[in-house]
């Protein structure tokens, strides 16, 4: 069970953030000042501890400093009011993994939480790895990769370590290009981790969530009372990137006049919050990521091209999971393992049925679906291997509907005989299954039209772009 420490002075705010996350699984301790907080973590480990940032006894500062020197392994959160959020990003520079707000929100606490703790899984992961290495230290690589990203044996996949490799010591902008859940992000922080600013913030901006009016505060910031609801100071994602690197996904999304904005912020390197006359020099790398074709949008003048060269200086294709062959396995075996830590499980295996599976579904959502799969997977099992029925019903059929596709009525190097005696029992005329069949074979034709574009797939289906995610997510394609 992940173990956490609240350490916050306010005995309300504590007692209700250990309710709220015993309640979702983890084991809870709490202290109301900074002595009590150290001496909890001197008699137990810890995962994560959610620091506030004015205590008693000393402040968020001091607390960092020597739970990152006498306890390196335990991973931070700074819990801060809006007047302190500046001293927070410098926090994050220090080493917290990040920050969260005073009111707290519970779906922002566990999202958070959850990224922070699997953040701090793969770097002890690592360095066990780095650590039990027979190469001489020299030889070895850094290779401190990020998340969902595991270096595998196909080519595809040495080939994409290999420009990671190449592109993360220096300081060039960075366009990555792929599918819906190709994992993106990760191999974005995988260079950032590799680079001269691993010790600085990196800071993950999705702009396809990005309402026009909102778009130029999350970027540059605002003072208070710039504008009508403008209620306190908020600093912008540049400024808290400062340093280090700003990741921008689906940056194809951005209204123009944003556009114009931030190709402004990109040549001058300064930026200047709403409402404020100071103008602040950075120092940010920046790597985008967009599944569509940047160049088409540029074409029907949906994209700036002065924009789109200033940060294209390196690009990387990345491959869908379909053609990395053995990596998918290696993928789920991981996966697997992150599963049993959060669910405290001990499923060990697959069976042959579902590895077979596993290697010839196409998997549209990438290894993004193949996470999704793999946990939902982990949770159903009942003994300590992955069975057939643990999987969602289009990829335990998949098999057997793509050789009847191909007129293929042989099984001998296709689906087995499980999968083949599930089918003969299966209703044929079964309207409820062949409905969602249908809606799930118009939602992925139409996706993969679009090259998994979902602003543009909501208008083609005709539904708004919620209705689409909350569709993608029931059939495990988002």
């Amino acid at each position: 069970m992940k173990k956490i420490l609240i350490i916050d002075d306010e005995v309300n705010v504590g007692l209700l953030l250990s309710k709220f996350l015993t309640r979702n699984g983890f084991d809870v301790d709490t202290a109301t000042n900074g002595g009590t907080g150290m001496e909890c973590l001197k008699n137990k480990d810890y995962n994560l501890v959610l620091c506030d940032f004015r205590l008693e006894d000393t402040d968020g500062r001091e607390m960092l400093k020597n739970i990152k020197a006498l306890y390196p392994k335990t991973g931070v959160i700074i819990i801060t009011g809006y007047s302190d959020i500046k001293m927070a990003v410098e926090l994050i520079k220090m080493g917290a993994y990040d920050y969260i707000t005073k009111p707290l929100y519970p779906d922002e606490i566990l999202n958070t939480i959850n990224k922070a703790i699997e953040t701090q899984y793969a770097l002890q992961e690592m360095a066990a790895n780095d650590y039990s290495s027979d190469k001489p230290q020299k030889e070895s690589k850094k290779q401190i990769l990020s998340g969902e990203f595991v270096v595998g044996t196909s080519r595809a996949s040495k080939e994409l370590l290999k420009q990671i490799e190449l592109v993360a010591p220096t300081n060039y902008s960075v366009i990555i290009l792929g599918e819906s859940g190709t994992g993106k992000e990760s191999v974005a922080k995988s260079i950032h981790l590799n680079s001269l600013r691993a010790n600085q913030p990196f800071i993950a901006m999705d702009c396809g969530s990005l309402t026009k009016e909102l778009a130029a505060s999350e970027f540059f910031g605002h003072e208070k009372g710039s504008f009508t609801g403008a209620f306190a100071t908020k600093i912008g994602h540049f400024e808290m990137a400062n340093g280090g690197t700003l990741f921008l996904d689906e940056v194809g999304n951005l209204s123009y006049e944003i556009q114009a904005a931030l190709l402004r912020t990109v040549q001058e390197r300064k930026v200047k919050r709403i409402g404020s006359t100071k103008e602040i020099d950075l120092d940010v790398r920046i790597i985008i990521a967009t599944n569509e074709n940047l160049q088409d949008g540029i074409t029907k003048g949906r994209f700036r091209e002065d924009l789109y060269h200033r940060f294209n200086e390196f690009s990387i294709q990345m491959p869908p999971l379909r053609d990395r062959g053995n990596d998918i396995m290696m993928l789920a075996e991981y996966f697997l393992k992150i599963a049993n830590r959060e669910l405290d499980r001990n499923v060990t295996s697959f069976s042959p049925e579902v590895v077979e599976c596993f290697m010839n579904y196409r998997w549209p959502g990438n290894i993004r679906e193949l996470k999704n799969v793999v946990r939902r997977a982990t949770l159903l099992t009942e003994g300590t291997e992955v069975g057939m029925k643990t999987l969602p019903l289009e990829i335990s059929n998949f098999k057997v509907t793509a050789y009847e596709s191909h007129g293929n009525s042989s099984h001998s190097n296709g689906a087995s005989f499980q999968d083949q005696s599930e089918a003969k029992e299966a209703p044929k005329h079964d309207l409820k299954n062949a409905a969602l069949g249908a809606e799930h074979d118009t939602i992925l034709k139409v996706l993969r039209e679009v090259n998994f574009n979902k602003t543009k797939a909501a208008e083609i289906l005709n539904i708004d772009r919620k209705t689409l995610y909350n569709k993608m997510k029931a059939i495990n394609l988002k």
